[in-house]
Order: C-alpha cells, then sequence, then structure tokens
C-alpha cells in the first residue's frame, strides 16, 4: 500500500511521514507533495492508494485536490487533514468522495486508527464533518429560538458522539472553540450586531472540562441573545405567522418565510408542521379563506376584488379554493349573510 502525503509545511509534512512509518503494518512507500499540483504529478507517477492532504495550500488547495483525484482516480482514498474552522472547505470535500477527516493537532495514534480504518479495522479519535455539519445546523436553530432544554440534549448528544470516537481532551477543546466560533458567525450571520463573545483558549486537562467550559459558552451566547431582545422573547413561529399576514397577496415561498424567521427552509417547515399542524402551504390557504370571508362580509367590495386581495387573479380558481375550504361559493356565503 502506497501513501502520499501532501502540506505545504515542511515540518508537518516531515512529521506525517514520521508517524506512518511507525506504522505496525508497514507501507510499501510513502511520498510527499508540497501543493495539489504537485501531489497530481506524483499520483500520475508512483500511484498511491492512499492520500493524506491539508486543505489549505498554495498553487491547488486540498479542496481542488480532491476534485481531481474523485474525477481521475476514484480508486484512491482520500483523508482531509485540517482544522474545523475549515469545515466548510471540508464539506465540500464530501461531494468529491472523501469520506475521512483527521482533526488538527494530528497525532501518531490518529494516522495508526485512519490507517486502521482504511484497512477495515475499528478507528478512533476523529467525527465525521458530516456528523459535525448536522449538529452546527441544529445547535444553531435552537440557539436562535432559545429552546434551552432542546439544546442541552444536543450538546449531551454531541458529548457522547465525541467521547466515542476516543478523541482526547485537546482534540475536545480545539473541536469545541471551533464551534463556539461557528456558532458565533452564524449569529452574526443572521443579525450583524450581534455581539461578539470573547473566546478564551479551552486548555483543559480532561474532556469532562472541555465539555464543562463549552456548555458555560454556549449558556452566555444565549443570555446575550436574549439582552438583545430586551429579554422578551420573540417568538420565531409567530414572527413567521405574521410575516405570512401581511404578504397574503403575494405568492411568497417557504424558503422565503424561513429566511425572515431566521431557520433553514427543512427546519423551518418541519418545525411549522409540528407546531401547527398543518403544512406551511395549507396554513396559508387556511388565512386566505379566512381573511376572503371577512372582506366578502363588506358589501361594497367586488368578489374579484377580494379575490385579488387574498393572492388569487385567477378569479375561477379563488371560486374553486374558497368552496374547498368552507364548502359553499364565495357569491352562497354572501347570500348565507344577506348580501346581494
Amino acid at each position: 500500500m502506497n501513501l502520499l502525503i501532501v502540506d505545504d509545511e515542511p515540518v508537518i509534512r516531515k512529521g506525517l511521514v514520521r508517524m506512518a512509518e511507525q506504522y505496525h503494518s508497514s507501507l510499501a512507500s510513502i511520498y510527499t507533495a508540497n501543493n495539489g499540483v504537485h501531489a497530481l504529478e506524483v499520483v500520475q507517477e508512483y500511484k498511491p492508494e492512499i492520500i493524506f492532504t491539508d486543505i489549505r495550500m498554495p498553487k491547488m488547495d486540498g479542496l481542488e485536490l480532491c476534485r481531481h483525484i474523485h474525477e481521475q482516480y476514484d480508486h484512491i482514498q482520500t483523508v482531509v487533514i485540517s482544522g474545523y474552522g475549515d469545515f466548510a472547505y471540508a464539506q465540500q470535500c464530501l461531494t468529491y468522495g472523501v469520506k475521512h477527516y483527521l482533526l488538527k493537532p494530528v497525532t501518531k495514534p490518529d494516522v495508526h486508527a485512519i490507517l486502521d480504518k482504511l484497512l477495515n479495522k475499528p478507528v478512533k479519535g476523529y467525527i465525521p464533518i458530516s456528523r459535525y455539519v448536522e449538529w452546527m445546523d441544529q445547535a444553531d436553530q435552537c440557539i436562535w429560538s432559545l429552546d434551552q432544554e432542546k439544546l442541552r440534549k444536543l450538546v449531551q448528544q454531541w458529548k457522547e458522539d465525541c467521547f466515542s470516537t476516543g478523541m482526547n481532551a485537546l482534540q475536545c477543546s480545539e473541536l469545541l472553540k471551533d464551534c463556539i466560533s461557528m456558532l458565533e458567525r452564524r449569529l452574526q450571520a443572521r443579525d450583524s450586531s450581534f455581539p461578539r463573545i470573547s473566546s478564551e483558549y479551552m486548555g483543559a486537562r480532561t474532556r469532562e472540562e472541555a465539555f464543562d467550559f463549552f456548555e458555560r459558552q454556549l449558556e452566555r451566547i444565549m443570555d446575550e441573545l436574549s439582552l438583545k431582545r430586551n429579554g422578551r422573547f420573540k417568538d420565531p413561529l409567530e414572527e413567521a405567522k405574521a410575516y405570512i399576514e401581511l404578504h397574503l397577496s403575494e405568492e411568497i415561498s417557504l424558503e422565503e418565510v424561513a429566511e425572515k424567521a431566521g431557520f433553514t427552509p427543512n427546519y423551518f417547515s418541519s418545525l411549522f408542521k409540528k407546531m401547527t399542524n398543518e403544512t406551511f402551504v395549507q396554513y396559508r390557504i387556511k388565512r386566505r379563506m379566512e381573511k376572503a370571508q371577512q372582506l366578502l362580509a363588506v358589501p361594497h367590495f367586488r368578489i374579484v376584488d377580494v379575490a385579488a386581495e387574498v393572492g388569487y387573479e385567477d378569479y375561477p380558481h379563488f371560486t374553486k379554493m374558497f368552496k374547498k375550504v368552507t364548502g359553499q361559493s364565495p357569491s352562497e356565503y354572501r347570500a348565507k349573510l344577506g348580501i346581494k
């Protein structure tokens, strides 16, 4: 089995080589490259079966290298080595067949464990980047909606996930520090005036200490968000309903409403259905028909104008929808009210 190590830092590159050389099942050959362009030349000449690559490099970075490997040498197994702060890049690597991701600082057990994994043996010490992204999405939504109970459960699950990998205290600290930074950036992207939380180095002696610090940081973020809202919790779902109400005559999309409420479309759709027992579309139709009934009770409003007021330029479609929801046509509804 031939291994190629790609990193633009000579010290790191040499360190990875030494770690790989000490692997209990000796590798046939270990090659090195200082950037993606050089790596492709080595691949073409020596045909390694495994590649360890950093993300950030000159000339051609790790992401671009992964793309070329995936398109031209899909039999090669690629391992991305980087910090969780670069998770956005690493997430893109998933589309290029990358299944393994090691967290800096990389140790000899990390390198040996991932080589075991590639040889179909159990591996410890790393969290799949896809799991990291999934957790970050969920935590972001919980914080934005000030759902402390759900966030507490998420943190507990994250703790179990990290501990199950055999991650050491230093790796836990680095991972959790990056989690805090990423959550802050996400909140600032939602609201540019969101205050920055000072992030001190988490030099925890144990994994438990690292998570204790992490939970305290999350509490501070929740407190800052609550204070920014002047202590008054704004229910994102109610904000979404209010936005729908203001735009009943327009063809707004679920994605647009989700963004206004500060949610991802998928999460918003699921939350909306869970809390209202209706889909976004069903709720909007219901509110349109309720408003139509109110307007139809005003004698001088023409039915065609009522239809336009609640977002239906197609009058026959409005009539059909109104009857489907209320059981009677607009004219029948008015007749029942004594309006001709």
